[in-house]
């Protein structure tokens, strides 16, 4: 796997991951580093072991495994039978590691925390695009993710398959339903919106109606937010959008937003919207199980 210093083809910056890491770590050693392995296991020690999958998931952040087993033992070798984005089955290896015992031991929960929690999230984000294949549709995260992860969840769910939202409020013009209120309308919001941002910087706005969403392409938006719309209403406002383009020569982009689950994100889908965005792809995720055993001496 990649060194300190590189990022690998499609990963994330090593920089960030090697950041990240480095406050787990400090997090997880506190003030006196770690007294049980340091008292039982010999400085001199070294260890190989497989980290393994417990139940079947999708893979992501193998990156920071490696990293925090490096962190402690530069020479470790984490060897990677997987790759991030690949699909197992229970019991598969993820990846063997070798190095001094006492820095895998001491990593060994950092390692697993970062890899299982993004192995979740690649999961659940797999389950979503397998519910919707052949639609047409796509799924997207959103910015409810944990405060100092984003980048790395977001990451994780395109190992699954989904794709990126806006990863800041920096990077695209967002209206929402209070912004609306404030601004005092739809068509007033998108006007302000569009004579702030850059001639590179898309504007989509948030409705709930279908009296709002024509209202709202009145003003030209690039995307528009169907929220909280059920199946029946989401399909008129798809079909509305889509006269709009033909009329107009370019249609805004279709997203469906607002307690997405499982269970009804085919019926969403079948609408024809463009793309379907999930928060609970990173705040509801669970832990893919993930597990290091090592090998008895000798063995």
């Amino acid at each position: 796997m990649s060194g300190a210093g590189q990022a690998p083809l499609g990963g994330l910056a090593s920089f960030m991951v090697y950041r990240a890491v480095a406050d787990a770590l400090a997090e997880d050693l506190g003030r006196a580093g770690d007294i049980t392995t340091d008292a039982i296991v010999p400085r001199e020690a070294r260890a190989e072991g497989v980290i393994a999958a417990r139940k079947a998931g999708i893979i992501a952040g193998l990156q920071f495994a490696e990293a925090a087993f490096k962190t402690f033992d530069h020479d470790a070798t984490v060897e990677a039978v997987a790759v991030d984005g690949a699909e197992l089955g229970a019991g598969d290896v993820v990846a063997r590691v070798h190095g001094r015992a006492r820095a895998l031991l001491t990593a060994e929960r950092t390692a697993l925390n970062f890899l299982g929690h993004l192995s979740g999230i690649a999961t659940l984000t797999h389950r979503y695009v397998a519910a919707i294949a052949g639609t047409g549709a796509h799924v997207c995260g959103t910015r409810k993710t944990t405060p100092g992860l984003r980048a790395f969840e977001k990451y994780a769910i395109r190992m699954g398959g989904g794709a990126n939202h806006r990863f800041g409020l920096d990077d695209a013009v967002l209206i929402k339903d209070n912004h609306i209120v404030i601004a005092g309308g739809v068509g007033a919001a998108i006007r302000a919106a569009k004579a702030h941002a850059g001639h590179m910087v898309k504007v989509e706005v948030e409705v709930d109606s279908l009296d709002q969403l024509e209202a709202a392409l009145a003003h030209g938006p690039d995307a528009v937010l169907l929220d909280n719309m059920e199946p029946e209403m989401l399909a008129e406002a798809v079909r509305c959008v889509r006269a709009h383009g033909e009329r107009h020569g370019r249609a805004p982009v279709t997203e469906a937003s607002g307690g997405v689950t499982l269970d009804t994100v085919r019926a969403i889908a079948e609408t024809g919207v463009d793309l379907i965005s999930v928060g609970a792809l990173t705040h509801s995720a669970p832990v893919l199980d993930l597990g290091l055993d090592f090998a008895a001496p000798g063995a």
